[in-house]
Protein backbone atom coordinates (compact mmCIF):
# COMPACT_ATOMS: atom_id res chain seq x y z
CA UNK A 1 0.00 0.00 0.00
CA UNK A 2 1.10 3.57 -0.87
CA UNK A 3 1.01 6.13 1.83
CA UNK A 4 0.98 9.82 1.41
CA UNK A 5 0.97 12.07 4.51
CA UNK A 6 -2.42 13.40 5.55
CA UNK A 7 -3.20 16.94 6.15
CA UNK A 8 -4.08 17.72 10.17
CA UNK A 9 -7.21 19.87 8.57
CA UNK A 10 -9.07 17.20 7.26
CA UNK A 11 -11.69 16.60 10.35
CA UNK A 12 -11.99 20.56 10.28
CA UNK A 13 -12.88 20.66 6.62
CA UNK A 14 -15.32 17.89 6.89
CA UNK A 15 -17.22 19.18 10.18
CA UNK A 16 -17.45 22.53 8.46
CA UNK A 17 -18.90 21.63 4.97
CA UNK A 18 -21.27 19.15 6.58
CA UNK A 19 -22.33 22.31 8.23
CA UNK A 20 -22.91 24.02 4.80
CA UNK A 21 -25.69 24.41 2.40
CA UNK A 22 -26.00 21.28 0.65
CA UNK A 23 -23.54 20.60 -2.82
CA UNK A 24 -24.28 19.48 -5.94
CA UNK A 25 -21.89 17.01 -7.62
CA UNK A 26 -19.95 19.72 -8.95
CA UNK A 27 -19.66 21.41 -5.58
CA UNK A 28 -22.25 24.05 -6.37
CA UNK A 29 -25.04 24.81 -4.14
CA UNK A 30 -27.44 26.31 -6.49
CA UNK A 31 -30.62 25.78 -4.39
CA UNK A 32 -29.14 25.11 -1.17
CA UNK A 33 -29.69 21.54 -1.51
CA UNK A 34 -27.48 18.18 -2.05
CA UNK A 35 -27.84 16.40 -5.29
CA UNK A 36 -29.56 13.63 -3.03
CA UNK A 37 -31.58 14.42 0.27
CA UNK A 38 -31.33 13.67 3.70
CA UNK A 39 -33.29 10.42 3.30
CA UNK A 40 -30.73 8.13 2.09
CA UNK A 41 -29.78 4.60 2.87
CA UNK A 42 -26.31 3.21 3.88
CA UNK A 43 -25.08 -0.30 3.44
CA UNK A 44 -22.87 -1.65 6.26
CA UNK A 45 -21.34 -4.95 5.63
CA UNK A 46 -19.03 -5.84 8.32
CA UNK A 47 -16.33 -9.18 7.93
CA UNK A 48 -16.70 -11.34 11.51
CA UNK A 49 -17.66 -11.19 15.39
CA UNK A 50 -14.60 -12.65 16.88
CA UNK A 51 -13.25 -9.16 17.62
CA UNK A 52 -15.64 -7.72 19.57
CA UNK A 53 -14.93 -4.14 17.68
CA UNK A 54 -17.13 -4.63 15.27
CA UNK A 55 -19.95 -4.87 17.23
CA UNK A 56 -19.60 -2.84 20.59
CA UNK A 57 -17.52 0.28 18.14
CA UNK A 58 -18.20 -0.08 14.33
CA UNK A 59 -21.68 -0.45 13.47
CA UNK A 60 -22.75 1.87 16.86
CA UNK A 61 -20.59 4.51 15.79
CA UNK A 62 -21.69 4.38 11.87
CA UNK A 63 -25.23 4.11 12.59
CA UNK A 64 -25.37 7.19 14.76
CA UNK A 65 -23.23 9.34 13.14
CA UNK A 66 -25.31 9.03 9.50
CA UNK A 67 -28.38 9.86 11.66
CA UNK A 68 -27.10 12.79 12.97
CA UNK A 69 -25.27 14.16 9.34
CA UNK A 70 -29.05 13.60 8.11
CA UNK A 71 -31.05 14.69 10.57
CA UNK A 72 -32.32 11.91 11.52
CA UNK A 73 -33.79 10.39 7.90
CA UNK A 74 -30.96 8.66 7.09
CA UNK A 75 -30.74 4.93 7.97
CA UNK A 76 -27.62 2.00 8.05
CA UNK A 77 -28.79 -1.26 7.00
CA UNK A 78 -26.13 -3.64 8.52
CA UNK A 79 -25.35 -7.44 7.96
CA UNK A 80 -22.30 -9.38 9.59
CA UNK A 81 -20.72 -12.63 7.35
CA UNK A 82 -19.48 -14.20 10.75
CA UNK A 83 -16.37 -15.08 8.56
CA UNK A 84 -18.50 -16.51 6.00
CA UNK A 85 -17.27 -14.70 2.42
CA UNK A 86 -19.61 -16.53 0.73
CA UNK A 87 -22.33 -15.46 3.40
CA UNK A 88 -21.32 -11.76 2.87
CA UNK A 89 -21.43 -11.89 -1.09
CA UNK A 90 -25.19 -13.02 -0.25
CA UNK A 91 -25.29 -9.62 1.32
CA UNK A 92 -23.71 -7.64 -0.82
CA UNK A 93 -25.88 -9.19 -3.44
CA UNK A 94 -29.11 -8.17 -1.41
CA UNK A 95 -27.69 -4.72 -0.68
CA UNK A 96 -27.81 -4.26 -4.39
CA UNK A 97 -31.21 -5.79 -4.97
CA UNK A 98 -32.35 -3.21 -2.35
CA UNK A 99 -30.99 -0.73 -4.14
CA UNK A 100 -29.19 0.93 -0.80
CA UNK A 101 -27.46 4.41 -1.96
CA UNK A 102 -23.48 3.90 -0.54
CA UNK A 103 -21.83 0.55 0.76
CA UNK A 104 -19.64 0.74 3.04
CA UNK A 105 -17.84 -3.16 2.62
CA UNK A 106 -15.02 -4.35 4.89
CA UNK A 107 -14.41 -7.64 3.58
CA UNK A 108 -13.87 -11.32 4.34
CA UNK A 109 -12.08 -12.43 1.65
CA UNK A 110 -11.27 -9.24 -0.68
CA UNK A 111 -10.54 -11.10 -3.65
CA UNK A 112 -13.56 -13.39 -3.37
CA UNK A 113 -15.86 -10.18 -2.97
CA UNK A 114 -14.38 -8.35 -6.02
CA UNK A 115 -17.48 -10.03 -8.60
CA UNK A 116 -19.86 -8.66 -5.94
CA UNK A 117 -18.13 -4.93 -5.85
CA UNK A 118 -18.12 -4.62 -9.64
CA UNK A 119 -21.75 -5.81 -9.90
CA UNK A 120 -22.71 -2.76 -7.45
CA UNK A 121 -20.67 -0.53 -9.39
CA UNK A 122 -22.68 -1.99 -12.61
CA UNK A 123 -25.90 -0.90 -10.49
CA UNK A 124 -24.69 2.36 -9.63
CA UNK A 125 -23.79 1.82 -6.10
CA UNK A 126 -20.56 3.00 -4.82
CA UNK A 127 -18.18 1.22 -2.54
CA UNK A 128 -16.07 2.70 -0.03
CA UNK A 129 -13.81 -0.21 1.26
CA UNK A 130 -13.67 -0.24 4.92
CA UNK A 131 -10.83 -1.61 7.12
CA UNK A 132 -9.75 -3.55 4.83
CA UNK A 133 -9.12 -2.82 1.28
CA UNK A 134 -11.41 -4.94 -1.52
CA UNK A 135 -10.55 -5.85 -4.74
CA UNK A 136 -12.73 -4.64 -8.08
CA UNK A 137 -13.66 -0.94 -8.38
CA UNK A 138 -13.56 0.51 -4.93
CA UNK A 139 -14.90 4.16 -4.54
CA UNK A 140 -12.46 5.11 -1.62
CA UNK A 141 -10.80 4.01 1.35
CA UNK A 142 -10.60 4.60 5.08
CA UNK A 143 -8.73 2.71 7.38
CA UNK A 144 -5.63 2.73 9.83
CA UNK A 145 -2.18 3.32 8.79
CA UNK A 146 -1.78 -0.71 8.71
CA UNK A 147 2.25 -0.90 7.83
CA UNK A 148 2.41 1.81 10.14
CA UNK A 149 0.75 -0.26 13.01
CA UNK A 150 3.05 -2.96 12.37
CA UNK A 151 6.58 -1.10 12.89
CA UNK A 152 4.95 0.60 16.01
CA UNK A 153 4.27 -3.18 17.18
CA UNK A 154 7.95 -4.25 16.42
CA UNK A 155 9.64 -1.30 17.41
CA UNK A 156 7.86 -1.75 20.99
CA UNK A 157 9.09 -5.01 21.06
CA UNK A 158 12.46 -4.33 20.50
CA UNK A 159 12.15 -1.94 23.47
CA UNK A 160 10.60 -4.35 25.60
CA UNK A 161 13.89 -6.52 25.18
CA UNK A 162 15.96 -3.94 26.03
CA UNK A 163 19.57 -2.63 24.88
CA UNK A 164 21.15 -6.01 24.69
CA UNK A 165 18.47 -7.62 22.35
CA UNK A 166 20.36 -9.05 18.80
CA UNK A 167 20.57 -11.41 16.30
CA UNK A 168 20.98 -14.42 19.07
CA UNK A 169 17.71 -13.22 20.17
CA UNK A 170 14.62 -15.73 18.89
CA UNK A 171 10.83 -14.11 18.24
CA UNK A 172 7.94 -16.25 17.10
CA UNK A 173 5.66 -14.09 14.68
CA UNK A 174 1.99 -14.64 14.68
CA UNK A 175 0.46 -13.00 11.81
CA UNK A 176 -3.16 -12.76 10.79
CA UNK A 177 -4.99 -14.03 8.39
CA UNK A 178 -3.93 -14.92 4.67
CA UNK A 179 -7.29 -13.95 3.15
CA UNK A 180 -6.88 -10.45 4.85
CA UNK A 181 -4.44 -7.67 3.11
CA UNK A 182 -4.01 -5.49 6.01
CA UNK A 183 -2.26 -8.72 8.01
CA UNK A 184 0.23 -8.52 5.04
CA UNK A 185 0.77 -4.73 5.89
CA UNK A 186 0.76 -5.50 9.27
CA UNK A 187 3.71 -8.19 8.78
CA UNK A 188 5.38 -6.33 6.41
CA UNK A 189 5.45 -3.10 8.87
CA UNK A 190 6.89 -5.41 11.89
CA UNK A 191 9.20 -7.10 9.40
CA UNK A 192 10.90 -3.34 8.67
CA UNK A 193 11.45 -3.06 12.57
CA UNK A 194 12.54 -6.46 13.17
CA UNK A 195 14.75 -7.54 10.09
CA UNK A 196 18.66 -8.23 11.30
CA UNK A 197 17.64 -6.51 14.92
CA UNK A 198 16.35 -10.70 16.13
CA UNK A 199 16.05 -13.55 14.73
CA UNK A 200 12.57 -15.08 13.78
CA UNK A 201 12.56 -18.47 14.34
CA UNK A 202 8.89 -19.20 13.53
CA UNK A 203 6.28 -17.63 11.39
CA UNK A 204 2.78 -18.39 11.55
CA UNK A 205 -0.17 -17.07 9.24
CA UNK A 206 -3.83 -17.52 11.12
CA UNK A 207 -6.63 -18.61 9.37
CA UNK A 208 -9.45 -16.28 9.81
CA UNK A 209 -7.18 -14.74 12.74
CA UNK A 210 -8.61 -17.64 15.37
CA UNK A 211 -7.28 -17.12 18.55
CA UNK A 212 -7.51 -20.92 18.78
CA UNK A 213 -5.36 -21.71 15.81
CA UNK A 214 -2.64 -19.41 17.32
CA UNK A 215 -3.20 -21.13 20.25
CA UNK A 216 -2.51 -24.37 18.05
CA UNK A 217 0.43 -22.65 16.69
CA UNK A 218 2.42 -21.26 19.19
CA UNK A 219 2.29 -25.10 21.23
CA UNK A 220 4.05 -26.13 17.79
CA UNK A 221 6.61 -23.46 17.97
CA UNK A 222 7.52 -24.21 21.81
CA UNK A 223 8.07 -27.70 21.09
CA UNK A 224 10.47 -26.65 18.13
CA UNK A 225 12.33 -24.04 19.60
CA UNK A 226 11.96 -24.74 23.27
CA UNK A 227 9.85 -22.54 25.45
CA UNK A 228 13.03 -21.28 27.58
CA UNK A 229 14.53 -19.86 23.82
CA UNK A 230 11.73 -17.88 22.97
CA UNK A 231 12.42 -14.29 23.93
CA UNK A 232 9.54 -12.86 22.55
CA UNK A 233 6.25 -13.27 20.93
CA UNK A 234 5.17 -10.90 17.93
CA UNK A 235 1.15 -11.34 17.84
CA UNK A 236 -0.58 -9.29 14.83
CA UNK A 237 -3.75 -8.14 16.96
CA UNK A 238 -5.04 -9.22 20.57
CA UNK A 239 -7.39 -12.36 20.20
CA UNK A 240 -4.22 -13.79 19.13
CA UNK A 241 -2.36 -12.65 21.92
CA UNK A 242 -4.69 -14.74 23.87
CA UNK A 243 -3.97 -17.99 22.43
CA UNK A 244 -0.44 -17.30 22.91
CA UNK A 245 -0.55 -16.70 26.44
CA UNK A 246 -3.09 -20.07 26.75
CA UNK A 247 -0.50 -22.00 24.87
CA UNK A 248 2.46 -20.53 27.45
CA UNK A 249 0.89 -20.74 30.54
CA UNK A 250 -0.26 -24.62 29.26
CA UNK A 251 3.82 -25.71 28.68
CA UNK A 252 4.46 -24.50 32.16
CA UNK A 253 5.69 -20.77 31.42
CA UNK A 254 5.55 -18.50 34.02
CA UNK A 255 7.75 -15.60 33.25
CA UNK A 256 5.95 -14.60 29.86
CA UNK A 257 8.26 -13.09 27.51
CA UNK A 258 7.01 -9.50 25.22
CA UNK A 259 3.65 -10.12 23.50
CA UNK A 260 2.25 -7.63 21.23
CA UNK A 261 -1.17 -6.94 20.20
CA UNK A 262 -3.23 -4.42 18.28
CA UNK A 263 -7.21 -3.44 18.74
CA UNK A 264 -6.82 -2.52 22.42
CA UNK A 265 -9.62 -5.50 23.16
CA UNK A 266 -10.66 -5.08 27.12
CA UNK A 267 -9.41 -8.01 28.09
CA UNK A 268 -6.14 -6.85 26.43
CA UNK A 269 -5.86 -3.42 28.43
CA UNK A 270 -6.35 -6.07 31.62
CA UNK A 271 -3.51 -8.25 30.10
CA UNK A 272 -1.30 -5.04 30.02
CA UNK A 273 -2.15 -3.82 33.65
CA UNK A 274 -1.08 -7.45 35.15
CA UNK A 275 1.93 -7.92 32.46
CA UNK A 276 0.80 -10.91 30.80
CA UNK A 277 0.53 -8.66 27.62
CA UNK A 278 3.32 -6.02 26.56
CA UNK A 279 1.12 -3.41 24.40
CA UNK A 280 -1.58 -3.12 21.81
CA UNK A 281 -1.97 -0.83 19.20
CA UNK A 282 -4.65 1.83 20.10
CA UNK A 283 -6.60 2.80 17.09
CA UNK A 284 -9.29 5.21 17.39
CA UNK A 285 -12.23 3.20 16.44
CA UNK A 286 -14.80 6.20 16.96
CA UNK A 287 -12.91 8.45 14.49
CA UNK A 288 -12.48 5.68 11.65
CA UNK A 289 -16.53 5.24 11.65
CA UNK A 290 -17.63 8.91 12.23
CA UNK A 291 -14.69 9.67 8.74
CA UNK A 292 -16.11 6.58 7.44
CA UNK A 293 -19.79 7.64 7.80
CA UNK A 294 -19.17 11.38 6.84
CA UNK A 295 -17.61 9.79 3.57
CA UNK A 296 -20.49 7.75 2.61
CA UNK A 297 -23.10 10.71 3.62
CA UNK A 298 -21.41 12.87 1.00
CA UNK A 299 -20.91 10.22 -1.69
CA UNK A 300 -24.30 9.78 -1.57
CA UNK A 301 -25.47 12.88 -1.34
CA UNK A 302 -22.95 14.03 -4.49
CA UNK A 303 -20.86 16.30 -2.30
CA UNK A 304 -17.60 16.00 -4.30
CA UNK A 305 -15.84 18.94 -2.27
CA UNK A 306 -16.65 16.67 1.17
CA UNK A 307 -15.65 14.03 -0.08
CA UNK A 308 -12.34 14.92 -1.37
CA UNK A 309 -11.71 16.50 1.31
CA UNK A 310 -12.09 13.46 3.62
CA UNK A 311 -9.76 11.29 0.91
CA UNK A 312 -6.83 13.23 0.50
CA UNK A 313 -4.20 9.93 0.35
CA UNK A 314 -4.19 7.61 -2.73
CA UNK A 315 -3.60 3.41 -2.47
CA UNK A 316 -3.21 0.85 -4.49
CA UNK A 317 -4.90 -2.51 -4.39
CA UNK A 318 -4.34 -5.53 -6.99
CA UNK A 319 -6.79 -4.32 -9.17
CA UNK A 320 -7.15 -0.56 -9.45
CA UNK A 321 -4.61 2.18 -8.53
CA UNK A 322 -4.95 5.57 -7.22
CA UNK A 323 -7.71 5.08 -4.78
CA UNK A 324 -8.94 7.97 -2.75
CA UNK A 325 -7.91 7.04 0.83
CA UNK A 326 -8.24 8.15 4.30
CA UNK A 327 -5.76 6.84 6.38
CA UNK A 328 -6.07 6.77 10.14
CA UNK A 329 -2.92 7.28 12.71
CA UNK A 330 -2.70 5.01 15.45
CA UNK A 331 -0.79 4.89 19.06
CA UNK A 332 1.08 2.40 20.55
CA UNK A 333 -0.45 1.14 24.03
CA UNK A 334 1.08 0.51 27.25
CA UNK A 335 0.81 0.41 30.76
CA UNK A 336 1.99 4.40 31.02
CA UNK A 337 -0.65 5.60 28.39
CA UNK A 338 -3.54 3.54 29.30
CA UNK A 339 -5.33 6.94 30.87
CA UNK A 340 -4.38 9.03 28.27
CA UNK A 341 -5.66 6.94 25.38
CA UNK A 342 -8.50 4.23 26.06
CA UNK A 343 -9.90 5.33 28.88
CA UNK A 344 -9.52 9.41 27.95
CA UNK A 345 -11.60 9.03 24.92
CA UNK A 346 -14.19 7.20 26.30
CA UNK A 347 -13.94 4.10 24.61
CA UNK A 348 -13.61 2.09 27.82
CA UNK A 349 -14.14 3.44 31.76
CA UNK A 350 -11.86 3.55 34.53
CA UNK A 351 -14.46 0.78 36.19
CA UNK A 352 -14.75 -1.73 33.06
CA UNK A 353 -10.68 -2.13 33.34
CA UNK A 354 -9.94 -1.65 36.74
CA UNK A 355 -12.41 -4.77 38.62
CA UNK A 356 -11.98 -5.61 41.90
CA UNK A 357 -9.53 -8.38 40.91
CA UNK A 358 -6.89 -5.73 39.76
CA UNK A 359 -6.95 -3.01 41.84
CA UNK A 360 -3.49 -3.62 43.19
CA UNK A 361 -2.40 -3.62 39.63
CA UNK A 362 -4.65 -0.50 38.59
CA UNK A 363 -2.66 1.19 41.51
CA UNK A 364 0.72 0.72 40.70
CA UNK A 365 -0.30 1.79 37.18
CA UNK A 366 -1.26 4.50 38.54
CA UNK A 367 -5.10 4.21 37.46
CA UNK A 368 -7.25 4.89 40.93
CA UNK A 369 -11.27 5.16 41.28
Amino acid sequence: MRRTALPVTIATISVSLVGCGGLDPTGSSADGRPAKGDDITVGLLLPEKSNPQYEQFHYPVIKAKVESLTRGRGRVEYANAEADADEQTRQLQQMIDERVDVILLDPVDTHAIAGGVRKAKEAGIAVIAYDRLAEGPIDAYITFDNELVGEVQGRSLLEALGEDAGPSDKIVMMNGSPTDPNAAQFKAGAVLALDGKVTIAKSFDTKDWKPQTAEKNMAEAINEIGKDDIKAVYAANDGLAGGIIEALKAAGVTDLPPITGQDAELSAVRRIITGEQYMSVYKPYPEEAENAAEMAVAKAQGRDIQFEALTSSRVDSPTRKDIPAHLVPVVALTRDNIKDTVIGSGMYKLSEICTPRLAADCAATGLKK
